[in-house]
């Protein structure tokens, strides 16, 4: 069988025609390629647009420091007497007899696009897929993208890591061609770091926004001062953002929690100053760091938030499983602009479809196992067909079963819909395969993934990464 896929020196066969059309249509975007690792590994790309915009910060912020009165008599006057450009001076231009006048003439070298030049983004009522680390990988984001979701982003990278050019770290950006609204979410806590990986990613890889993590309360992340532990540092936070949003002319937006602690939130005091820094559009989970994912999210507080943001758009998130939980979701915080969709997708997928729908739908055992072929065939496509592949593609559909098995079939429910903090009961499914995808048992998970990849190796075990109950 080899041996037809072989040259006779050992080299695979390639078709080139059908190796040209690949290329046209690339299925996945944004990888690393040998030149752009070196040059980073050997810090010899130029990231002179970052350098320029911090030291510009660096002396406005040294400036403010040494006359804080002059300062604040200076924005005084800004907003007391605008000032008017006549028609006469804005006429008085200087030209230069050797500069050569065919074609167009770009500035963007020299002069830098405002705020309000820069793309923009329609987030009104789109369905936001939240970027959920290990197991919102893009196989499946495509199946998010097959049911509905509008906006998708990538899984959270870490900046220093992408500056390093690590190939983990790359593979999290990669975007599919079906992914028409997709971001990239960089953790990190420097603005030295943060907006050089987000010129490197505008630069080379195509993307349509970039995401500013806030609120990871893994403690690993924590404790360096990333994620949610940037919520504690508001002259970095501040650095952060406004250095990004200034350096790249895509929008920069914001995802976060509405504090570190249970009993103190500080979201409120942060959503005017996130406008006025320049991000494009803030998501609040609307828990604490502490709280990880136990109690319920308070949506009234999410809807204070998105009143002192506006006009900038708020996305509002937390367990959102139904088309009802959506629609509440509006009722109580009328302000925001649309909704951030995370477990509730890993549980379900279809949601999205259902929101779209506004029904509830009893999906079937085998429709479901047809999801998980599709995701299992996405997986090959996305890591290889070979071993290493094989390997990969088990281990995140493990991943993404410790999720799913959490889903309670509609027909099955005497109060429907499901909420996301009730602890699923013990039930016997409406069929054998019913029953064994609602098993919690890691083994049982093992079992589905030997009928879509055969055999698992001996001495195989796994363990889920993530515990993301609502319950304790």
């Amino acid at each position: 069988f080899g041996s037809q896929h072989l040259t006779p020196d050992g080299r695979n066969i390639v078709n080139e025609e059908l190796y040209a059309k690949f290329k046209l249509t690339e299925p996945s975007r944004n990888s690393l390629n040998k030149a752009l690792q070196h040059s980073l590994r050997k810090r010899i790309y130029n990231f002179s647009r970052t350098e320029a915009t911090i030291s510009k910060y660096d002396k406005m912020k040294k400036e403010a420091a040494a006359n804080p009165k002059k300062e604040n008599e200076k924005k005084k006057e800004a907003a007391a007497n605008p000032k008017k450009e006549s028609a006469e001076e804005g006429n008085n231009c200087e030209v230069d007899g050797q500069v050569m006048t065919c074609g167009a003439v770009t500035d963007e070298d020299i002069v830098s696009i405002r705020k309000d030049e820069k793309k923009k983004v329609d987030w009104k009522g789109k369905l936001y897929l939240s970027p959920l680390t290990t197991v919102g990988n893009l196989p499946f984001r495509r199946i998010c993208k097959k049911f509905g979701a509008d906006v998708t982003c990538g899984e959270m990278a870490m900046a220093n890591c992408i500056l390093s050019g690590s190939l983990q770290e790359w593979a999290l950006i990669k975007r599919h061609e079906s992914e028409d609204l997709f971001g990239v979410q960089l953790c990190g806590n420097n603005p030295y770091a943060m907006t050089r990986a987000a010129q490197l990613i505008e630069d080379v890889a195509e993307v349509d926004f970039i995401d500013v993590n806030l609120g990871c309360p893994i403690d690993f992340v924590y404790n360096q001062g990333c994620g949610a532990g940037l919520l504690r540092r508001e002259k970095v936070l501040r650095s952060v953002i406004t250095c990004m949003s200034d350096t790249v002319n895509i929008p920069v937006t914001v995802k976060t929690r509405t504090g570190v602690h249970t009993d103190r939130n500080i979201a409120h005091s942060l959503m005017p100053k996130f406008r006025d820094w320049g991000a494009s559009l803030v998501t609040v989970h609307g828990r604490s760091r502490e709280q990880r994912y136990t109690k319920l999210p308070d949506w009234d507080y999410i809807e204070q938030c998105a009143q002192l943001a506006s006009p900038c758009p708020v996305f509002g998130n937390g367990d959102i499983l139904s088309f009802e939980d959506y629609e509440q979701a509006f009722v109580d915080s009328p302000s925001i602009t649309g909704v951030m969709i995370g477990r509730g997708a890993l549980i379900k997928p279809w949601i999205f479809t259902e929101i779209k729908e506004r029904r509830n739908w009893d999906i079937s055992s085998s429709e479901r196992f047809d999801i998980l072929k599709l995701y299992v065939n996405n997986g090959l496509e996305h890591w290889g067909s070979d071993t290493k592949g094989v390997e990969n593609t088990r281990r995140f559909l493990l991943e993404w079963l410790s999720f799913l098995h959490r889903y309670i079939p509609v027909g099955l429910l005497e109060y429907p819909p499901q909420k996301l903090n009730q602890r699923p009961p013990y039930y016997r499914g409406r069929d054998d395969l019913e029953t064994l995808m609602a098993s919690s048992s890691c083994a049982d998970w093992v079992k589905i993934s030997e009928m879509l990849l055969g055999p698992v190796p001996d001495n195989f075990v796994f363990l889920p990464k993530h515990k993301a109950n609502s319950w304790k």
